[in-house]
Formats: structure tokens, C-alpha cells, sequence
């Protein structure tokens, strides 16, 4: 029998209430996140939270994509963690060994709203690591609808339409995409996001890439996306300056209309409308299209998860902030201070009404089920190398079969390490 809603919000608050009494034990507690990822309503729960037990959050900031990986993978090594960590969720926290580094969270009460579907890709034996710490993702397309309306375009539903757009939008002396290649990272969503149109045409990719029985090079559906990577800069469709664009000034290209699309994850829906408030609503967004016009879906992202460091002295303190930050209180004090980038990955959540036009474009991919599982979600290999990989794609170093070719490689080494069989 489902929970009711009521049922839901008891557990909660008898959580919340004993949780808050551990924490006022504890004074402090650090928080390791990346320096890219928007924390805006993390923040606003965190000071929330020490209003209401006296205990700080402290921010440790750190770098994105690898070098940001790399470090976390030293800081566990050598014991330095901070009580709270906040990383992907799927196959990269799961190369994290959660079972030996962090709280086993399977049993806590705070835990009973969250969703399955994210318990799923922070479990390692049927036991939870991590809880979720913000909203459920798509990766596709940021488009600014002030530049389609002027020139007359419409939101493509295959690869070959949004060329035509593309190059319409170059004729117009606009840049028809912004690349940020300085950050490595922003490289490889337009591969990532290509699962959708992947899994449709081969429903066990999954599968198959798992036990070692199809790979990128060899699979013409999952090389597309390294070919459609390669072919928007071969036609002319990036920003020059790539190789020097951060994440940061490719959203600001975005919302100041200097540049027509972004592929992005969505969860940069409200730094974009941050930067430009007046014109917020000038964004919208749109799944990564594939090569038939019947095949158009969105592919989704787990949102990152916050896990406890197993050896913190303060675990009971990082549970209680787990706790109300997965309360109704603390998801209600979340969303006054951002509007949330798409669904919560908590049961009785509810969206307010006001959402970015990114957002309400995204969410009727999710309402009419037409999402796939990036391929993170769904097997437990992911090459720690694809988003260097991706930048020589999208600069054309290299044909997209060669590139493909060496992240199967750079695969297989992950797997071995894995122990997976088949490999």
C-alpha cells in the first residue's frame, strides 16, 4: 500500500525532531562540493538548518569534472573527508567504493520519501549510500526562443533539423553554439545525452556495453553521438574561442542571446536565469534529437546524492541535516530561495507554479514518459577519460570512430578495475 501524503510528512517530522537534537551536539559540520553545480537552495537549507540547532555548514569547495574527481578520490584515500559529500550519483559514485567510505543509510526514517529509482543508483548489495541533493536532471539543449522567433525556427525533433537551424542561425551572424571546452566536463553531455535516441534503436545497449558485447566504436547508434559532436564544430557552429570558454561564460553567452544553444544538463536552468533575469524566460529547452522524427525523448540524470564520510565524527549531525533537508521544510525552504530545475526525487514534493521556461519544457518529456536512463544509471561503467576525450571530438583532433575507439579502451580499463565479468 503507497504512503499517503500525511503519512509521509509524520515520518518526517519524527525524524526531523530527533535528528535536530543530535545536532545540537555538533557545532559544525563541512559540506565538499563542486564550484559548479548550483547549491543556491543547498545553501538556503544549510542556513536554515543552523538557525534552527545552532550547528554551521561550512561550504568546502572543490573543482569540477576530473581534477575535481581526482580529488576526491585522494581526499578518501588519505582520510582528509569532509562529513558530507556531494557527488554524482550512478556509476561515479559507485568507483567511489561507497560501502567502505560512507554511512549505510538504508535504515534511516529520513530516507522512506525518497524515490526508488535513486536509492537504485546509490546502493551497492541492496544498501543506501547517499540521499538525494537536488532535483532529477535532463540533458539536452538550451536554446534562447527570442533568437528562434526571430528568425523564424522551430524546436527540432531530429539531428537534421537542428542543422538546418544551425546553420540558418550562422547565416545570421549569431553563434549557433557555445562550447565551453576549457571546463572538459561540458564536453561529453552532448555524447551522454544521446541515450535516448542509443536505447531506441538497440533497447540492450545497456546490457550489451556491460558485459562487454558492444562498445561505441562498434555500436552506429551509440557512435553517433561522437559523430554529432564532431560535426558542429566541422560546420562551423561553435564559438572560436572554445578551448578558453568556461561553463560560466557559455551560460552567460546563453542568457545575454550572444549564442543560440547550449548542450547542457538542465540543472543549469537557474544560474542561466541568475545572470539575466528579465529576459529568464528567453530560455527554453529541448532533447538531444535523433535521426527520426518518431524517435524524441529526453534522457535523464539521477541528481547528485549527499553522503556521510564513514569515519566523520560527526555522523548523528550530518544525519539530522540529511533529514531536514529531505523534510517538507527544509524541500519548502529549498524552493523559496530557487525555483527548482525539474522534479524532486522525494515523494509529496510538490513543484510551484512559477518554474522557468526551461523547466516547464523539460517536465513533459518526464509526464508523458518519454525519458531514458543516461547510461551512467544503467551500468556501472563509465570511463574516467571521456570528457578529455570529448574535447578532441568537438575540436576535431581526431574522427569520431578513433575517439570512440579509445574511450572503449579507457571502458575497458574501468571494468577491470571493477572486477566485472567478461572484461
Amino acid at each position: 500500500m503507497k504512503r499517503t501524503l500525511s503519512a509521509l510528512l509524520c515520518i518526517a517530522a519524527f525524524s526531523l525532531g530527533a535528528a535536530t537534537a543530535a545536532a545540537a551536539q555538533t557545532k559544525e559540520l563541512t559540506l565538499l562540493v563542486d564550484n559548479q553545480s548550483n547549491v543556491i537552495g543547498l545553501k538556503a537549507v544549510a542556513q536554515a538548518f543552523t538557525d534552527k540547532t545552532g550547528t554551521k555548514v561550512t561550504f568546502d569547495l572543490r573543482p569540477g569534472g576530473a581534477e575535481g574527481d581526482n580529488l576526491v578520490r585522494t581526499r578518501l584515500a588519505t582520510g582528509d573527508m569532509d562529513d558530507l559529500s556531494y557527488y554524482n550519483s550512478g556509476s561515479l559514485f559507485m568507483a567511489l567504493n561507497p560501502a567502505k567510505n560512507f554511512v549505510d543509510l538504508t535504515g534511516e526514517t529520513f530516507m522512506a520519501p525518497v524515490i526508488d529509482s535513486f536509492k537504485g543508483v546509490v546502493s551497492v548489495d541492496g544498501r543506501v549510500y547517499a540521499a538525494p541533493a537536488a532535483t532529477i536532471m535532463g540533458g539536452g539543449w538550451y536554446y534562447n526562443k527570442a533568437i528562434y522567433a526571430k528568425l523564424g525556427l522551430k524546436v527540432p525533433k531530429t539531428w537534421a533539423q537542428l542543422m538546418s537551424n544551425l546553420e540558418k542561425i550562422k547565416a545570421a551572424g549569431i553563434v549557433p553554439v557555445e562550447a565551453s571546452y576549457k571546463d572538459s566536463w561540458t564536453a561529453q553531455i552532448l555524447i551522454l545525452a544521446d541515450n535516448y535516441n542509443v536505447l531506441a534503436k538497440n533497447p540492450s545497449w545497456a546490457q550489451d556495453y556491460t558485459a562487454h558485447k558492444a562498445g561505441f566504436a562498434n555500436t552506429p547508434s551509440a557512435l553517433r553521438g561522437f559523430e554529432k559532436l564532431y560535426e558542429i564544430y566541422k560546420k562551423g557552429y561553435i564559438n572560436k574561442d572554445a578551448s578558453a570558454t568556461t561553463y560560466d561564460l557559455a551560460i552567460k553567452a546563453l542568457a545575454d542571446g550572444k549564442a543560440a544553444h547550449y548542450p547542457m544538463l538542465s540543472f543549469a536552468t537557474a544560474a542561466i536565469a541568475s545572470l539575466n533575469p528579465a529576459k529568464a524566460n528567453d530560455i527554453g529547452y529541448f532533447a538531444q534529437p535523433s535521426d527520426d522524427a518518431s524517435v524524441n525523448g529526453l534522457t535523464i540524470w539521477m541528481p547528485a546524492g549527499l553522503a556521510i564520510y564513514k569515519a566523520s565524527p560527526n555522523i548523528e549531525a550530518a544525519k539530522a541535516f540529511l533529514a531536514f533537508l529531505l523534510s517538507p521544510e527544509g524541500m519548502a525552504v529549498n524552493m523559496a530561495a530557487v525555483k527548482p530545475d525539474g522534479p524532486w526525487a522525494v515523494k509529496g514534493i510538490k513543484l510551484p507554479e512559477d518554474l522557468q521556461g526551461a523547466t516547464k519544457d523539460m517536465l513533459p518529456y518526464i509526464d508523458s514518459g518519454r525519458t531514458a536512463p543516461a547510461l551512467e544509471f544503467l551500468s556501472p561503467i563509465k570511463g574516467p577519460n571521456l570528457p578529455q576525450i570529448s574535447v578532441q571530438t568537438g575540436l576535431a583532433l581526431k574522427p569520431p570512430i578513433e575517439d570512440a575507439r579509445e574511450y572503449d579502451q579507457d571502458v575497458a580499463k574501468q571494468a577491470k578495475q571493477l572486477g566485472l565479468s567478461g572484461w
